[in-house]
């Protein structure tokens, strides 16, 4: 008598695509029948954020397709003006990205990456939490010489994935995918500790400074910021990439001595390379944007004779994905902020948040996760433009003093819970060559210890140093 096998029950229909058959009914819904308190401009503006949000964090479609949805609706229905939706493609960060996959591909194509790697392999590749927690320190000290998130990556990541092959860690193996995790964190999230290293900081202090005439000081800022965000959250960080991403380095390959022409090609990036780098961390005093300062590094690498990028490395090296997923993570931000949507999302956080003077823990945790939250829909760079004109009323709620409330942003934008939210993680990702849902792993259970261990910690911190 014959047997048939028995099938398993096959899944109709996946999480991801459910999550997207909820997301969209749930956006048309609120496009249709704005709720009271949101003009009708104004709902069908958040409902292509959230459905935009929800692509992005849901990974259902690429986030350059998401990025492009998100145009298609703002533009078609004329929510919002294309000089504000193509915003992005004119800041500064998008041109430093472009810049920065120039810079990789002539790091890496001319073998600089594998003999900067040579001489570092000594030093990290005796283990795997050696070569983690070297490679975490050396994006940490860059933090206080580059004042660039993506410079920082530009630099390191050529040389992590060098190192990588250099210890047999193939593509998409667990050591490869640690070393590009940690180094994407590690060029960006200590940084926000240090008062001109990140975005968000600057657009924190400039704003202080002109809406409330509250400056503030380097040093203050490191002292308060650094220990904890800085030093305990990269600890934390490079735990959870050991345990998350668990591996074994195998014995070191030698690297070929370079040839004549590879030599003098190597030579030739290294002296541009520093004084890119001469530029970046002096730009305070010739005020030169980072950015236009990567654009003319790229043209020289560019350039026939002189570069060493030929026009197919530059097809290659430049991800035009990239640039429309984070020119589409700009744009958003600035049409949460110009629509009136962020300023909502703070008053209503406000206005649920038990914030009251005396109850100082709760009040610090309170403005943590608001600023944390509003960096969700806001993104983190929209975070202080959104919060920092709120800041008299929370002093006010709470009984802190302006600088304090003022203060407490930066433990909230610098709590990443989803990529998007930050430009340099994803470009960091893409620089890698591995996938940006690997963050992921990492990002959500940091943020839930940032919440659970460090904000904590940090309070007691600022207790101890009488900012509360």
């Amino acid at each position: 008598m014959a047997t048939t096998d028995r099938l398993p029950p096959r899944q109709i229909f996946s999480p991801r695509q459910l999550f997207v058959g909820l997301l969209i009914p749930g956006a048309l819904l609120l496009a249709l029948l704005p709720p009271a308190g949101l003009t009708g401009l104004q709902a069908q503006t958040l409902a292509a954020v959230l459905l935009t949000l929800g692509l992005w964090s849901s990974g259902a479609v690429a986030p350059y397709l998401a990025s492009l949805i998100f145009f298609a609706l703002m533009l078609i229905p004329g929510l919002a003006p294309p000089d504000l939706v193509f915003q992005g493609f004119g800041s500064a960060a998008v041109w430093l990205i472009v810049s920065g996959f120039v810079i990789g591909a002539a790091i890496s194509s001319t073998g600089l990456g594998a003999r900067l790697a040579g001489l570092l392999g000594p030093l990290l590749t005796g283990s795997y939490p050696r070569l983690i927690g070297g490679l975490t320190l050396a994006a940490m000290a860059l933090g206080f010489l580059m004042p660039s998130s993506v410079g920082r990556a530009v630099v390191l990541v050529p040389i992590g994935m060098a190192l990588a092959d250099r210890v047999g860690f193939a593509r998409g193996s667990n050591g490869r995918i640690g070393i590009a995790v940690a180094l994407a964190i590690a060029c960006n999230m200590p940084s926000f500790a240090i008062l001109p290293s990140n975005i968000p900081n600057m657009i924190l202090s400039g704003a202080s400074e002109t809406i409330h005439g509250v400056s503030f000081g380097y040093t203050d800022y490191l002292l308060l910021h650094y220990p904890v965000l800085g030093i305990l959250k990269s600890a934390l960080a490079v735990v959870l990439v050991l345990r998350l991403f668990p591996d074994k380095v195998r014995p070191a390959e030698t690297t070929a001595p370079a040839t004549a022409p590879q030599g003098k090609a190597q030579l030739r990036v290294a002296l541009i390379l520093l004084a890119t780098l001469a530029l970046w961390m002096t730009d305070s005093l010739h005020g030169i944007n980072p950015a236009w300062v990567g654009i003319g590094t790229a043209v020289v690498l560019l350039l026939p004779r002189v570069g060493v990028v030929d026009p197919q490395g530059f097809r290659a090296s430049v991800d035009f994905g990239m640039l429309l997923f984070v020119a589409g993570a700009l744009a958003l931000g600035a049409v949460v902020n110009a629509a009136g949507l962020g300023a909502m999302v703070g008053a209503g956080l406000e206005w649920l948040l038990p914030l009251e003077p005396g109850r100082d823990a709760l009040n610090f945790a309170g403005l943590s996760v608001m600023a944390g939250l509003t960096g969700l829909l806001a993104t983190v760079p929209g975070v202080p433009a959104v919060l920092t004109p709120m800041a008299p009323d929370l002093a006010a709620q709470t009984g802190f003093s302006l600088q304090a409330v003022l203060m407490t942003q930066v433990i909230g934008f610098s709590t990443v819970i989803f990529p998007y939210q930050v430009g340099p993680l994803l470009v960091a990702m893409q620089m890698s060559g591995e996938r940006l849902g690997h963050l992921l792993r990492i990002t959500l259970p940091l943020a839930a210890l940032t919440l659970l261990a460090l904000l904590p910690l940090d309070y007691l911190w600022w207790k101890l140093l009488g900012w509360i």
